[in-house]
C-alpha cells in the first residue's frame, strides 16, 4: 500500500503520485466526512483503496479503523477494426472480425447489415465475444455494408466493412 492522502495534526498532505493534482478530500475535515475525490480518472487509478482512521489516545484495533473499498475503472471500447477473411466469391464462405484494442471490461460485438437490405445476425454465425460473424455460402445478396458495434457498460464504438461478392 502507498499513503496518498492523510490529515494530520490540521494539515492535509497529498503524497507526490501521480493522483497528487486529481485528489483531496471532498468536505472540511471538521465535517467528520472523510470523503475523498478524484477527478479525471484513468484506468490505471483501479484498485484497492483503504481509509485509516487513528485518533489521538484512542485503542488502535485494526478491524474498526480501516474502511477498505475496491475501485475499477471502465473504459468505453476504443474504435475497432474490420476485417474480411476469405475471398468473397458466390458460394464461398468467409469471417468478418472485429476487435477493439481498448476497454473495461470486455466488449461484446454485434455485427449488423445496413440497409438497403439490414439484417440481424445471432449465434452461431455470429460471436458476441469474440466478434466475428460467418457468413456461408456466399450469394450476390448479401453484398452490403456491414457495421460491428463494439459495446461495454462505459459505452460503444463502431466499424464498417463493405463486402462485395
Amino acid at each position: 500500500p502507498v499513503q496518498i492522502l492523510s490529515y494530520l495534526g490540521g494539515v492535509v498532505k497529498v503524497e507526490e503520485t501521480d493522483l497528487k493534482s486529481r485528489m483531496g478530500f471532498l468536505y472540511p475535515i471538521v465535517t467528520h466526512n472523510i470523503s475523498v475525490f478524484i477527478n479525471a480518472t484513468r484506468e490505471q487509478d483501479s484498485g484497492q483503496y483503504m481509509c485509516t482512521v487513528n485518533v489521538v489516545d484512542d485503542t488502535i484495533r485494526l478491524d474498526k479503523n480501516v474502511g477498505v473499498i475496491n475501485l475499477t475503472v471502465l473504459v468505453p471500447p476504443a474504435a475497432p477494426t474490420c476485417q474480411l477473411h476469405g475471398t468473397a466469391v458466390v458460394g464461398a464462405n468467409v469471417t468478418l472480425s472485429c476487435s477493439s484494442k481498448k476497454g473495461k471490461p470486455s466488449p461484446m460485438y454485434q455485427w449488423q447489415r445496413e440497409p438497403p437490405t439490414p439484417q440481424v445476425f445471432f449465434p452461431p454465425a455470429q460471436d458476441w465475444a469474440r466478434g466475428t460473424l460467418k457468413l456461408t455460402n456466399l450469394s450476390l445478396e448479401m453484398s452490403g455494408v456491414y457495421v460491428c458495434r463494439a459495446e461495454n457498460q462505459a459505452g460503444s464504438n463502431n466499424c464498417s466493412i463493405v463486402l462485395e461478392v
